[in-house]
């Protein structure tokens, strides 16, 4: 009896150390590894959220899972590949390198990114009881649109509105004059849409007072992304006109008054002075205009 026990003491002391051994083997296989910042996407483009094993190893016979623990079901991507498993909304557009695991690359490519995908990522691998995080953040901007809204005769001022459409997430929309002060306007109206990205639209009443150079500025504040428009607009204010647009932030249009029409120009040096030496004035776009408003 003696004899037997000590013997399962030595089983049991070679069972341990087999433990152990084990134990250091795994320590010592590849780490899961991911970005250190989160990485930005824009909304209809594709993406890829990295993750590697690091020391590079083979994972083509591995079992890689992709998923968001914030959703219900939080599977996004599984290799070997199980479709039923993947949450509806990922389906079609997510896909490994399979060509690359074999040098240990796990990254996940996520095509015709939606607002719906911005969120924490989890890149686990369960063979190797590893895992590494990765945050997405989405965001979707546009150039800002100025048109002439009407005239208030009270303060002999120009009324401007600004819209953009197509941003996400929520921006501000910001009038400012030449100096870059910021203008006294009206609410900023928000509309979001049924794809998720919004709409901002603002009007600004001009004065005699402001300077003439007026700029729309929309931004997020999180995202650090921001689109301008500017327009100059003439110190006359007995003017009629409508539809005055520019098209994007690094565009500047001059409104001006001439021959009982009213024209728009762009910044365009070598353009306006070319069709200045052609026509003596500029004639990019009519605006039309009452001349005698008593008929009105």
């Amino acid at each position: 009896m003696k004899y037997n026990k000590i013997t399962n003491n030595k089983v049991c002391c070679s069972f341990l150390c087999e433990i152990k051994t084990e134990a250091f083997v795994v320590s010592g296989q590849s780490e899961v590894i991911g970005p250190n910042q989160p990485v930005a996407a824009t909304i209809g483009n594709d993406i890829i959220l990295p993750c590697y094993l690091y020391p590079t190893m083979d994972a083509s016979d591995m079992t890689v899972e992709w998923s968001r623990p914030d959703l219900d079901l939080r599977l996004v991507h599984v290799w070997p590949e199980r479709p039923e498993l993947q949450n509806p909304s990922y389906k079609g557009r997510t896909s490994l390198f399979i060509n690359e695991m074999k040098h240990g690359e796990l990254s996940l490519k996520i095509s015709r990114v939606k607002p719906s995908d911005e969120g924490k990522y989890r890149c686990f691998v369960p063979d190797l009881r590893k895992d590494s995080n990765v945050q997405l953040v989405v965001s979707a901007v546009s150039s800002p649109v100025i048109s002439f809204a009407g005239l208030n005769k009270t303060i002999s001022g120009v009324v401007l509105q600004c819209e953009s459409a197509g941003w996400y997430p929520e921006p501000e929309l910001l009038w400012l004059d030449g100096e870059g002060n910021l203008l006294s306007a009206g609410p900023t109206e928000t509309l979001r849409g049924p794809d998720d990205l919004y709409t901002v639209s603002s009007r600004v009443t001009v004065e005699k007072r402001h300077s003439n150079n007026i700029t729309c500025r929309v931004q997020q504040r999180n995202t650090n992304q921001r689109r301008e428009t500017h327009i100059h607009v003439p110190g006359k204010s007995n003017v009629l006109f409508n539809g005055a647009t520019t098209s994007n932030g690094k565009c500047v249009r001059e409104v001006t008054e001439e021959d009982g029409e009213l024209k728009i120009r762009k910044d365009n040096k070598k353009q306006y002075r070319k069709e200045e030496k052609q026509r003596g004035r500029i004639k990019e776009q009519k605006i039309v205009y009452k001349k005698d408003r008593r008929r009105s």
